[in-house]
C-alpha cells in the first residue's frame, strides 16, 4: 500500500440482527438474535484495514451508545472514525437476516426508513472536511437509495473527491427494496436515472452479475444469473458498454458468482482496463483458463461483494498488485475467503489472500 494512501467510504452502517446458525426468524423469535454492524461502505473500510491499508469512514449516525459502540468498533479494526457526523435527527438502520441453506436462500428484511444519514441534508455535510486527506473515496449505490437526501449527499460527495483530486470508485449495488423515495417513479428508473449522474464521477465501475441489467439495462450475451449459470467472457461485452456509457472510467470490475445452493457457490471475478480494451479474469488454472473458486459449505455470504471492492481497492492501491491482471486475482482470492467469516466484515490478511492466490487452498493447519 502507497504511504499516503487514505481510503475512505461513504455510506449508512445499519445494526444487522441475525438468526443464531441456519434458524429461521420465526425460530429464533421469541429469543435471541446476534447484533453486529454491516453496511457496503464500513465494509469496504474494513477489509482495506484488515489487509493493511488507511482506511475512513464517512457516515451520518444518531448520538447515542449504539452508534458510539459502532465508532469503537471501527477503531478497534484500524479505521479511522473521526470524521463520523452525529446528529439529533433520525435513527440507526437496522437489517435482519436470516442464512439460506441447501436450496432455501439467504433473507435480508430492512427496517431503515428515516435513517440519520436518510434525513440529513446535503447542505449540512462539511464534505471537504470529511475528505480532508483522503487519496480514493467509495461510494455504493445503496446509500442514494434510501432517500433524495442520501442520493444529493452521495453525488455532492463524489463531486468534491474529484475537485479534490481524489480517485472515486463507485459499486452499483442495486438493491430491489429500496429505491422507494419517488411515488410514481419504477424503482430501476429511479436507480438508472440518479447512478448515471453519480457514476459519472467515477474512475472505477465495480457491480455483480445482475447489477448494470438492473441499474442499465444492460445485459451479458448469454448466462442466466437466478439459475447460477454464467458465462464469464459474456460480461466482457457488458463492461464494454458500460465505458461507452461512462467515458471517464479507467476501470471495470465485476463479481462473477454461480450460486448452485445456499452453501456451494462457485466464485470468481473479472476486470476490463477501459484505457486498452484488455480483459482479465481470476482465478485462472495452470493453463491460464478461467476456473472460479469452488466454495462448498459456505459460513456467511454477506459482505462477499463489498470484501471483493474493499480487496480491489487494497490491490489498485498497491505497489505488488496495482496491474489491473494481479488486482483481479489477489481480489477474487480474498473475497473467496470472506465466505469462511461469520458477519460483514472480511478480516483476512494479506499473506491469507497471497496463499490462496498461489494455490493454497487445502485449509491446512498453519503452524
Amino acid at each position: 500500500m502507497a504511504k499516503k494512501t487514505l481510503i475512505a467510504g461513504f455510506g449508512e452502517v445499519m445494526l444487522r440482527l441475525a438468526a443464531p446458525g441456519r434458524k429461521r426468524l420465526a425460530q429464533a423469535l421469541p429469543g435471541e438474535l446476534t447484533a453486529t454492524y454491516g453496511g457496503g461502505e464500513a465494509n469496504v473500510c474494513a477489509a482495506v484495514a484488515a489487509l493493511g491499508g488507511s482506511a475512513r469512514y464517512l457516515t451520518v449516525l444518531p448520538d447515542n451508545p449504539v452508534s458510539k459502540a459502532f465508532a469503537a468498533e471501527m477503531r478497534a479494526l484500524n479505521v479511522d472514525a473521526s470524521r463520523i457526523v452525529y446528529t439529533k435527527n433520525g435513527r440507526m438502520g437496522i437489517y435482519f437476516v436470516e442464512h439460506g441453506a441447501a436450496q432455501r436462500g439467504s433473507g435480508v428484511w430492512y427496517d431503515r426508513e428515516h435513517s440519520a444519514i436518510a434525513e440529513m441534508a446535503a447542505e449540512d455535510y462539511d464534505f471537504a472536511a470529511m475528505l480532508e486527506g483522503v487519496t480514493h473515496l467509495h461510494i455504493t449505490g445503496i446509500t442514494p437509495a434510501l432517500s433524495c437526501n442520501a442520493y444529493r449527499a452521495t453525488l455532492e460527495m463524489a463531486k468534491w473527491a474529484k475537485k479534490l483530486n481524489c480517485t472515486v470508485s463507485c459499486d452499483l449495488n442495486y438493491r430491489k427494496k429500496l429505491w422507494n423515495w419517488e411515488p410514481g417513479t419504477e424503482k430501476n428508473v429511479l436507480a438508472g436515472r440518479c447512478m448515471k449522474e453519480i457514476v459519472a464521477f467515477a474512475d472505477i465501475i465495480i457491480g455483480n452479475e445482475a447489477d448494470a441489467a438492473d441499474v442499465f439495462g444492460i445485459k451479458p450475451d448469454c448466462g442466466d444469473v437466478e439459475k447460477g449459470d454464467l458465462d464469464a467472457a459474456a460480461y466482457l461485452s457488458v463492461a464494454q458498454r458500460l465505458a461507452e456509457m461512462f467515458p471517464q472510467a479507467k476501470l471495470i470490475a465485476t463479481t462473477l458468482r454461480g450460486s448452485v445452493s445456499a452453501d456451494f457457490n462457485y466464485w470468481g471475478g473479472m476486470i476490463y482496463d477501459c484505457s486498452n480494451g484488455e480483459s482479465y479474469l481470476a482465478p485462472l488454472d495452470s493453463n491460464g483458463k478461467y476456473e472460479p473458486y469452488a466454495i462448498r459449505d459456505i459460513v456467511d455470504r454477506f459482505g462477499g461483494g463489498d470484501s471483493f471492492s474493499g480487496s480491489l481497492i487494497y490491490a489498485l492501491n498497491s505497489e505488488k498488485y496495482a496491474h489491473p491482471a494481479d488486482a483481479i486475482k489477489f481480489a477474487v482470492a480474498a473475497s473467496c475467503l470472506k465466505h469462511s467469516i461469520e458477519g460483514d466484515y472480511n478480516l483476512i490478511s494479506e499473506s491469507e489472500a497471497v496463499n490462496l492466490m498461489k494455490g493454497n487452498a487445502s485449509g491446512r493447519v498453519v503452524r
